[in-house]
């Protein structure tokens, strides 16, 4: 195997384990998600196991069902993305003052 299909086998992989990631994140079933995605109920399992990929469409789709953009899909980092962005909405809000207070009770956090 050469190196652009062991790289696509990486993103397989990656892409089958963050659909399971977030589904199971969401608590929704294989088969309730294929139904409110407007597909057979095998779909999500098919990706689920390797043996299908989206298409872009579908990508798109699974992205809009779990309200992220792409590129949070693609980080691995983010592991509640609706919340995150939840959050992030009410800190553009804050005053500068009480975002540095955020930021000094994030450093303590971190600092554990």
């Amino acid at each position: 195997m050469d190196e652009i299909e062991l790289n696509i086998d990486r993103w397989k992989n990656f892409v089958r384990n963050r659909v399971t990631e977030l589904r199971l994140n969401a608590d929704v079933s294989e088969y309730q998600m294929s139904l409110e995605l407007g597909q057979n109920k095998g779909y999500v399992q098919g990706i689920s196991s390797g043996k299908a990929m989206p298409s872009m469409a579908g990508f798109l789709n699974i992205c809009d069902y779990f309200g992220i953009t792409p590129l949070e899909f693609f980080d691995p980092d983010i592991k509640s993305p609706s919340l995150l962005r939840s959050i992030n909405e009410k800190l553009k809000r804050l005053p500068e003052r009480d975002l540095e207070l955020v930021d000094e009770v994030l450093e303590r956090i971190f600092e554990k």
